[in-house]
């Protein structure tokens, strides 16, 4: 542990990633998703794809003492459960074509996708359907597919829970419970396949700690009847991020 925690210290733009984690923290804490549409653009400017996800995923997980508890409460753990059957069965998917591909196509499949969901949310569409046991199924496994590619995790489900007509905090507890189980799926294919790394490791140990103390600064600031700013405010920090780590400005 001593090696990959020097290792981390020494990793290319460290300052950047601390920055970004404590801004996708404090998103996180007040409304349940975003870290990875803020951490996942700047990270790949210095680290590889997968170092990145494997990053993002270790602190995600140890945090999870510091907001599952109260996600398992509140969530509908019922239809969670069938959305996260469908994402860790399709997660080997995504990281087999994360082990194919070039990083440099991953990255922009990562701005994208992280494009395209911010214009959803900032557009206000709605879904005012219901979505039946195998169209959740499907939600879940778009997510496990692309969470294996890029690391963003939660896009899929994000966009099937702030399109429709659930009440906040249930949308954000469960939104909370399903990328801590996606998490577990992630983890593990990247394990088989051997792409996790000390230095990744280590770096996730030392950014759990300000990542989970503005989780919980997020979690204190949120109050349903402020919703309208909570999602203003998390829309332009994820904005920024998107921007910062466009390809195009290496």
């Amino acid at each position: 542990m001593p090696e990959a925690l020097g290792a981390a210290l020494a990793a290319p733009g460290l300052a950047w990633l601390i920055l970004v984690f404590l801004a996708g923290g404090l998103v996180r804490g007040f409304t349940g998703f975003g870290t990875a549409l803020i951490v996942m653009p700047v990270a790949g400017r210095f680290l590889p794809p997968a170092e990145a996800i494997v990053l993002l995923t270790v602190s995600g997980m140890l945090t999870w003492l510091a907001i599952v508890p109260r996600a398992w409460a509140e969530a509908d753990r019922r239809e969670v459960g069938v959305l996260a059957a469908g994402a860790v069965m399709a997660a080997p998917l995504g990281v087999w074509l994360l082990s194919v591909l070039d990083p440099a196509p991953v990255r922009w499949v990562v701005a994208v996708a992280a494009t395209v969901t911010l214009a959803a949310l900032v557009s206000g569409w709605r879904y005012r359907g219901r979505v039946a046991w195998p169209g959740l199924g499907g939600v879940g496994a778009s997510a496990g597919v692309l969470g294996g590619l890029t690391g963003l995790t939660g896009p899929p489900v994000v966009l099937f829970y702030l399109a429709g007509p659930g009440r906040a905090a249930q949308v954000r507890a469960n939104t909370i419970l399903f990328l801590a189980i996606l998490d577990i799926g992630i983890v593990a294919n990247l394990l088989a396949r051997d792409m996790v790394t000390g230095r990744a490791l280590g770096l996730g140990a030392l950014l759990a700690l300000p990542y989970v103390a503005t989780i919980l600064i997020g979690q204190r600031l949120f109050t349903p009847e402020r919703e309208g700013f909570y999602r203003a405010a998390a829309y332009g920090i994820i904005g920024a991020a998107i921007l910062s780590g466009l390809p195009l400005f290496d």
